[in-house]
């Protein structure tokens, strides 16, 4: 009998680069934006309908959040979403020693 060997091969650390999305880096920054979002309404005990208030939005379209469906929305309207909850939202662009940068999401 003999046993399958499982290949494994390590990620680049970006799952939507991994997967070949078009964007891959705006997909995690999104998806990192979502996910605070989430956590936020989460903390504050929010019903989807009250965070729908916050938010301007419809309560369906914070159901989709909630589910981790940030295609609908803009990285800038993400972080719209998120200044509406009582966060600061900073952009920092600095010189990187690679040929090409990198996005990335600092959360305090």
């Amino acid at each position: 009998m003999r046993k399958n060997k499982t290949q494994v091969e390590e990620g680049s650390g970006n799952v939507f680069r991994d997967l070949g999305f078009p964007n891959p880096e705006r997909e995690l920054l999104k998806a990192k934006l979502t996910l605070e979002i989430y956590r936020i309404i989460k903390a504050r005990k929010l019903t989807q309908t009250a965070a729908g208030e916050i938010l301007g939005i419809k309560q369906p379209h914070v159901s989709g959040l909630m589910r981790g469906q940030s295609g609908n929305f803009s990285v800038e309207r993400l972080m719209d979403f998120l200044a509406a909850l009582g966060r600061d939202v900073e952009i920092v662009v600095k010189p990187t020693k690679r040929a090409h940068g990198d996005v990335s999401l600092v959360l305090r």
